[in-house]
């Protein structure tokens, strides 16, 4: 009965250890301050934290594009450094997500993990509306870490030339048409 006892406040101890290390201590949900059409995020973990996860959201808006747009481009990168492949973090995942229903955009790419983590980006042709970046990883040791990252979205817009020649191309069109029918009445 005794061995069962202490058997049991083993298993009890451990337990509560491992849940503890396996704690999400990411910032959660941080409006993403845009300069323009781009801006910087990122976060940083205290001490002690080895064997935490995090998962940090970060909101912003794509405004609403000009009537015809194909839509607003949106590029990310995020990085973190670290000593060596032990230390640290990982970054497991960059994802877009439409803040609407929480709907997975598209998920990024690791061009690079170790020692040095970076990932990228890139979705094209979303609408307006509210969406967030979610960077997540994991902590590798109990000394501080730290990411960080950067956003920009783009428009296309039709450059001034083009609308020229668009004229510049109806302006022939209707020189051509005008002396054809010019020629027939003679």
């Amino acid at each position: 009965m005794k061995r069962s006892l202490i058997a049991a406040a083993v298993f009890a101890t451990a337990s509560l250890a491992s849940s503890a290390m396996a704690q999400n201590i990411g910032s959660g949900s941080q409006a993403l301050d845009l300069v323009g059409t781009s801006g910087f995020f990122g976060d940083a973990f205290a001490e002690n934290n080895g064997g935490a996860s995090f998962a940090d959201r970060f909101t912003f808006a794509v405004p609403t594009a000009q009537e015809g747009s194909p839509g607003t481009t949106v590029n990310a990168i995020v990085s973190s450094i670290t000593g060596a492949t032990e230390t640290g973090l990982d970054i497991t995942a960059l994802s877009l997500y439409n803040a609407t229903g929480n709907t997975l955009v598209t998920t990024g790419t690791a061009l690079q993990s170790g020692a040095i983590d970076v990932w990228t980006l890139t979705s094209s042709g979303l609408e307006a509306g509210s969406y967030y970046l979610q960077v997540s990883g994991n902590l590798n040791s109990s000394g501080s870490a730290a990411f960080g990252g950067a956003m920009a979205m783009t428009t296309p817009v039709p450059e001034p030339e083009t609308y020229g020649l668009m004229l510049g191309g109806l302006g022939v069109l209707g020189f051509l048409a005008r002396r054809r029918k010019g020629g027939k009445q003679a």
